[in-house]
């Protein structure tokens, strides 16, 4: 089931202020995206999670697979004049945020493209710029932005990672459902990454269990 919008992504231009990188808004259809939001699981844990581990809905589950399919990695290397024919993929999810997330950061140098896509309704808390995400001019001020990515109704935000890929979110505790999709430099850096991501879901599972 095809439920992304290829169209306006490919209608999309890169903006290179601070780094390259797309905002798509409504990425997922709105037609799609309850749907889609209902298949998710519950996840009360902070963390990235792969989703090779978890319970997926079966509008999910589409979605993932379409997520790491050819049509979005084409999209993805012409937009950025890249090439991901080979590269390994790495698909986690996140569904809770707490007051340890949002710190500025650069993604790690194992991965190439990071692709970010949010399904949260629009709330109050989105309005008052908390846990939208801010893509920053240096790595020491959450205030110095360029833009700012509400993690809402479907949005897909799309970047190479470099060394000034800096980026970042107020504070926000609560629900915060975002899929991540990298593209990896390497086989073994994904499954390294991936192996790390395993290893800490099973321990919260104990964890909840205890």
């Amino acid at each position: 089931m095809t439920v992304l919008d290829y169209a306006r992504l490919a209608a999309t231009p890169v903006t290179t202020d601070p780094f390259p990188h797309v905002v798509v808004p409504r990425f997922v259809p709105a037609t799609a995206l309850e749907t889609v939001v209902a298949a998710l699981p519950e996840l009360d844990r902070r963390g990235s999670f792969p989703t090779t581990s978890l319970r997926l809905g079966r509008a999910a589950a589409s979605l993932i697979q379409e997520l790491e399919g050819p049509a979005l990695r084409l999209a993805i290397a012409q937009k950025f004049a890249l090439d991901l024919d080979e590269a390994p993929t790495m698909l986690t999810l996140r569904g809770a945020c707490t007051e340890r997330d949002g710190h500025i950061h650069r993604d790690s140098r194992a991965k190439r493209v990071t692709v970010l896509l949010y399904l949260n309704p629009a709330t109050a808390a989105w309005a008052r710029h908390e846990g939208c995400l801010r893509l920053l001019r240096q790595p020491n001020d959450l205030e110095d932005f360029a833009v700012e990515v509400p993690p809402t109704d479907g949005t897909l935000l799309v970047f190479p990672n470099g060394e000034t890929s800096w980026h970042g979110h107020k504070t926000f505790i609560g629900r915060r459902y975002v899929v991540q999709l990298n593209y990896m430099q390497t086989d073994a850096a994904a499954r390294s990454e991936l192996r790390r991501h395993r290893v800490s879901a099973f321990v919260k599972r104990l964890t909840l269990a205890a």
